[in-house]
C-alpha cells in the first residue's frame, strides 16, 4: 500500500468517526447551545479532514498548496478546476467552506440551528460524493479504468 493510499485511508477513517458522532448528537432530543456547538464542532472536522485529503493529493501529484490568505478557498477551486471534484460537489462544498470560516472567526452563541441542522443533515452524503470524486481521480491518475467523477443528486 502506498504512503498517499495509507494517509487518504486514515483521514477517511476520522472523517466517518466524526461522521458517527455527528448522528450520535443530531439523536439526542434537547438541542442546547452545548448540542448545537458540538454539531458545529463535527461539521467543522469533517470540512478539515476534506481539505487534508485535497492537499495529500495535491502534494502527492507536486501541485502545489495555494497559501495566500484565501489558500482555502483556492484550494477548493484548484480541487475543481483540476477534475478531484465535480462542479456540483465543489459548489456544495463552499457552503461547507463558508462555515468552516464563520466556525473559525464567530461565536458559539451565534449559531443559528436550522441552517446548522440543514448542513448537519447533508454532509454524510456529501462526504460520500467527495470520496468518490477523489477515488475516481486517483483511480485516473494511476491509470485505472473505471473512474469517473461522481455528481450530486
Amino acid at each position: 500500500m502506498s504512503d498517499l493510499r495509507r494517509k487518504i485511508d486514515a483521514e477517511k477513517q476520522y472523517i466517518v468517526l466524526t461522521l458517527d458522532n455527528l448522528v450520535a448528537v443530531l439523536e439526542r432530543p434537547e438541542r442546547s447551545i452545548v448540542e448545537l456547538a458540538a454539531i458545529a464542532t463535527f461539521l467543522h472536522n469533517v470540512y478539515n479532514g476534506i481539505e487534508n485529503v485535497l492537499k495529500m493529493v495535491f502534494k502527492a501529484h507536486g501541485i502545489e498548496i495555494p497559501s495566500s490568505e484565501t489558500w482555502h478557498k483556492d484550494l477548493l477551486a484548484q480541487a475543481i478546476s483540476r477534475g478531484m471534484v465535480s462542479d456540483e460537489v465543489g459548489e456544495s462544498l463552499y457552503e461547507y467552506l463558508a462555515f468552516r470560516h464563520f466556525f473559525v472567526h464567530g461565536y458559539g452563541f451565534m449559531l443559528e440551528e436550522e441552517a446548522l441542522l440543514s448542513l448537519a443533515e447533508g454532509v454524510a452524503e456529501l462526504y460520500a460524493h467527495f470520496e468518490a470524486n477523489i477515488e475516481g481521480f486517483l483511480a485516473d491518475k494511476q491509470g485505472n479504468v473505471g473512474g469517473q467523477v461522481v455528481e450530486v443528486a
